[in-house]
């Protein structure tokens, strides 16, 4: 790995950013095909945040948050930090220190594949934070990373000025060119689902709904009474 800062990364309109957070991710996860999931690992550091905005990333050694230092530099209004380690910590590299100064530059928000700590300052000043733990253990700042350069977490890679989204479902990266793609696929996605919540509210089964129940004998899956299931048996 280079230790190197890339300055002058693309970045897309934090507005329309914010159209496509509004449907959520497990909506824009279905309505992209079922990718872009960064995995179960990372969870919010306080219930009830949900937020989206370009990717400036990250890679810190474990237990050393010098980068972050120097990330927070190349943050503009509508970015969304996203950090990662050259190999698994949980030690926490991120706290409300940095939130106070990334809120100042109009950051949304930060995705950490380690740990976190401060969690009751950051529940409190409302700045939206996920990651792989919580953990008081502190950290040096003395190894030189990169900033600004791909990285993967949970198997997916996530590129300067992707698209980040996240809320109590957990982290979705959007490729920069699929945002447009994204919100009008999550535009038809809701409308189905509103669809289908209206028929359930209603009565209407998933199973009719979906197709589902002409299936069930091609799946070998039978209907018998309780009589008939404790005299087969």
């Amino acid at each position: 790995m280079r230790n190197v800062v890339v300055t002058d990364i693309p970045r897309s309109d934090p507005a329309r950013i914010g159209t496509l957070a509004a449907y959520g991710v497990a909506t824009v996860h279905e309505a992209l095909g079922r990718t872009g999931y960064l995995g179960p690992g990372l969870r919010p550091a306080w219930p009830g945040a949900r937020t989206g905005g370009n990717a400036v990333t990250v890679v810190c050694w474990p237990g050393d948050n010098l980068m972050i230092h120097v990330a927070v530099e190349q943050c503009r209004e509508g970015d969304l930090l996203v950090v990662t380690t050259t190999s698994p910590s949980t030690d926490g590299l991120f706290g409300e220190l940095f939130a106070t100064a990334l809120r100042h530059r109009g950051v949304r928000g930060v995705v950490i594949d380690a740990g976190v700590r401060d969690v009751a300052e950051l529940r409190a000043m409302g700045f939206p934070a996920w990651s792989a733990a919580v953990s008081a253990q502190g950290t040096v700042k003395a190894t030189p990373g990169a900033v600004n350069v791909p990285v993967s977490i949970g198997g997916r890679l996530v590129r300067p000025g992707d698209t980040i989204l996240a809320d109590d479902d957990g982290v979705l990266v959007c490729p920069r060119e699929d945002l447009e793609r994204g919100i009008e696929a999550s535009a038809a996605r809701a409308a189905k689902e509103a669809a289908a919540r209206e028929a359930f509210e209603k009565g209407e089964l998933g199973l009719d709904r979906y197709g589902l129940r002409e299936r069930l004998p091609e799946l070998g899956i039978t209907y018998m009474t309780a009589e008939e299931y404790n005299g087969d048996r």
